[in-house]
């Protein structure tokens, strides 16, 4: 099946049924390596973008997959990152992918509701509910705040976007960090010290802001312009990864790589409120600060 053609329920069941055969939990980058191996997704298909918004459509409708089923109380992400297989989950497992499918549909049109309702009720901002077609699900063009913030992203100058991911990796933990960004330097833009209690590890870091798919020849390039010259790698983009990239990240015998992709950088600014307001409401209402980027 080719990446236009997948809805987002065909990940519901899926992602369900992954997350309780790893435990009952798993990260982001985790799920979603495994469903491009169960899906068999090829890099064609990982570098298909939305025509309007340039954003990955694979990411994009596992990520609306993960926020519908975490609304419908079959998943939750209350630590960063981290997405939680629910009791309720559990148990829909039992029922097969229709009744996950029901459930996911009454939990958005209830969700709808209760936004119109709060919209009425403070007659303040205007916030249109989510729209659903015939078949339940919210339609592709509506924008998603990913959408708009991975726009924001890939509006920033070269330059400015290597200062917001030295920003962003410095409220990850870590220290000394310094954008180098010379060329013909195998695409090194920036070094780090990622120190853990005891232990410090010197970093090398790359950042591509990205519309499609960063392809394997890239980490290896990258890891080739490492050697020798710090403990890890990390490459940061806007867009997504190859399945092909993926596996030369984390190739046996050679020195591991880690991939941030458009969703994960995403979910990053999100936790750490770069550029990202977010109400703690029963459920969230999240913004872009599009004045943020264009100050960085």
């Amino acid at each position: 099946m080719k990446a236009h053609q997948l809805r987002k329920d065909d990940f519901y069941f899926p992602i369900l049924r992954l997350l309780d055969m790893l435990g009952g939990s798993a990260s982001i980058e985790e799920m979603e390596q495994r469903l491009v191996e169960e899906f068999e997704f090829t890099d064609a298909d990982l570098a298909a973008v939305h025509e309007k918004s340039g954003t990955p459509i694979i990411p994009n409708k596992i990520a609306w997959s993960r926020s519908y089923l975490r609304e419908a109380g079959l998943l939750a992400n209350e630590q960063r990152g981290i997405w939680v297989l629910t009791e309720k989950g559990r148990n829909a497992i039992a029922n097969g992918p229709e009744i996950v499918r029901e459930l996911v549909v009454t939990a958005m049109r209830e969700y709808n509701s209760r936004r119109k309702a709060s919209a009425e009720a403070t007659a303040a901002e205007e916030v249109p509910p989510v729209e659903l077609p015939d078949d339940g699900l919210a339609s592709e063009d509506i924008g998603d705040w990913r959408d708009q913030l991975l726009a924001a992203l890939k509006a920033m100058a070269p330059a400015a976007f290597e200062r917001l991911c030295q920003r962003l990796l410095r409220e990850s933990g870590f220290v000394k960090v310094e954008v180098t960004g010379k060329s013909g330097d195998g695409g090194i833009d920036g070094v780090g010290v990622l120190r853990m209690n005891l232990i410090s590890f010197q970093v090398l870091f790359q950042c591509k802001r990205y519309t499609g798919a960063v392809s394997s020849p890239t980490v290896r390039d990258f890891r080739g312009a490492m050697q020798g010259r710090a403990d890890k790698g990390l490459i940061i983009t806007t867009g997504s990864f190859t399945a092909d990239a993926r596996r030369e990240a984390t190739r046996d015998g050679a020195p591991a790589i880690d991939l941030v992709d458009g969703e994960l950088l995403c979910q990053l600014l999100k936790d750490r409120r770069l550029g990202v307001a977010v109400r703690e409401l029963r459920t969230e209402e999240i913004s872009v600060d599009g004045s943020f980027f264009a100050t960085v």
